[in-house]
């Protein structure tokens, strides 16, 4: 079956009778030929199907309309929780070599997968040790100087700081007891 599109993007299917699929409508354009009618493809918003409306009112495609809509996904507010801080070369200085507490340093790269995959791990620890550590995350693609300074040549790697100074490097991405249990080791100590 040959498709054409029109100026406006809708399918047209050649030899299809009006109302024959589900949200076909008859052609009005007088510049289409009688054989041809006019298809309304749906368009994707999110997860949400969305689905013209018909130009005809006729009960079997608000019927139509109806079968269609019960395919919508409904979509559920999730919990948010407070990420994790962003360092980056110019705020280096200030927010890990002279932070009182310790500091936790997520190096990642967006295009990294690993790395999106300890990122929520690293945004809870923030949340759970918020005011006892400074958990921040340096994208190694937008600072490169700092990362190059410490050595980072794997991404995900998490180093821990204290004083100012590398106490604890984690390369990976690695379970979220690992992370806790690095951090616990240099609370108290």
């Amino acid at each position: 079956m040959a498709m054409l599109l029109d100026s406006a993007g809708v399918a047209l299917r050649q030899g299809s009778t009006p109302g024959a699929t589900a949200g076909i409508v008859a052609a009005s354009s007088a510049t289409l030929s009688p054989s041809y009618t006019r298809v309304a493809l749906p368009s994707c918003s999110g997860l949400r199907r969305v689905y013209p409306r018909p130009r005809s009112a006729s009960a079997s495609s608000s019927s139509t309309l109806r079968r269609a809509l019960r395919g919508v996904v409904c979509e559920q507010q999730q919990e948010t929780i407070a990420p994790a801080g962003v360092v980056t070369d110019k705020t280096w200085s200030k927010l890990v070599l002279q932070s009182d507490i310790p500091v936790l340093v997520d190096f990642w790269a967006p295009w990294c997968g690993p790395c999106r995959m300890i990122a929520p791990l690293v945004d809870e620890l923030a949340e759970t040790y918020k005011g006892r550590v400074l958990c921040l995350k340096l994208n190694t693609d937008e600072s490169p100087l700092t990362a190059t300074e410490y050595g980072i040549r794997s991404i995900p790697t998490v180093i821990i700081f204290k004083g100012g100074v590398k106490k604890d490097t984690i390369i990976g991405a690695v379970p979220k007891a690992a992370l806790v249990s690095a951090i616990e080791r240099h609370l108290d100590c």
